[in-house]
């Protein structure tokens, strides 16, 4: 599997003939350093952890003109679909959903979900994590925990799904800190590599860099991989 940072919480992951673009948020993102465009080649499949405006980002200009489908929970494809996504297949906790190259299993996520970009405040559904596990390369399991709180059945998703490697949050104020993610890192999972996210990107994170994080992992940083917007790593 292909991990591209894009930025943020946006990635765009390459598995067999597939393309998946995840919290695809590059117009405004400050952190970006390719455009929407750029970042949707190819693209087969969205996925959307929550309904957050710097996790949907471009993703319906990307369906529209990419033809991708949309996974993401249900509330957040019939809202998509009702702005003209037409290509979408909604899941939510516990569910699994089979593609041709991958699983993408829906895992709990602690935190909220909705969008300000219409009249009000929108609820848009549980806010989710996803477990992708490529089925033609590596078969190595991948966990991106999206935006959350730490929390115990974390433990549960490592005996479940034993994912080799994670993409969590780290910036603190809307998600985990460092010492929250460290901890989740060394007590509740045994991943190859992490790749550290959401810290940085705007002004109000309390962690503006990963060197807490780094820090708190204490003899497992050296498992952790801080990837700049626009660079690759292949696991």
């Amino acid at each position: 599997m292909k991990i591209t940072f894009l930025g943020h919480s946006a990635f765009r992951l390459e598995t067999g003939v597939s393309v998946l673009l995840v919290d695809p948020f590059l117009t405004g993102n400050p952190a970006a350093t390719i455009s929407s465009d750029e970042a949707s080649i190819g693209c087969t499949h969205v996925l959307l952890t929550h309904g957050h405006d710097d996790h949907v980002g471009d993703a319906l200009d990307i369906l529209n003109k990419t033809g991708a489908l949309l996974v993401a929970n249900f509330e957040l494809c019939s809202w998509l679909h009702a702005q003209g996504a037409q290509n979408y297949s909604p899941g939510n906790h516990g569910g699994r959903l089979r593609f041709d190259d991958f699983d993408v299993n829906f895992t709990h996520a602690w935190h909220s979900s909705g969008s300000s970009r219409s009249s009000g405040q929108i609820y848009l559904g549980n806010p989710a994590g996803f477990i992708i596990e490529p089925r033609k390369e590596t078969g190595k399991t991948l966990y991106i925990a999206g935006d959350t709180g730490i929390f115990g059945d974390m433990r549960l998703i490592h005996e479940l799904y034993k994912p080799d490697y994670g993409i969590l949050p780290i910036g603190d104020r809307f998600t985990m800190g460092a010492e929250q993610a460290a901890y989740a890192c060394r007590n509740f999972f045994n991943f190859k590599m992490v790749i550290p996210c959401h810290f940085g990107s705007f002004k109000g994170f309390v962690d503006s860099d990963a060197s807490a994080f780094l820090r708190a992992m204490g003899p497992d940083a050296g498992k952790v991989r801080v990837l700049s917007a626009g660079e690759t790593v292949y696991v």
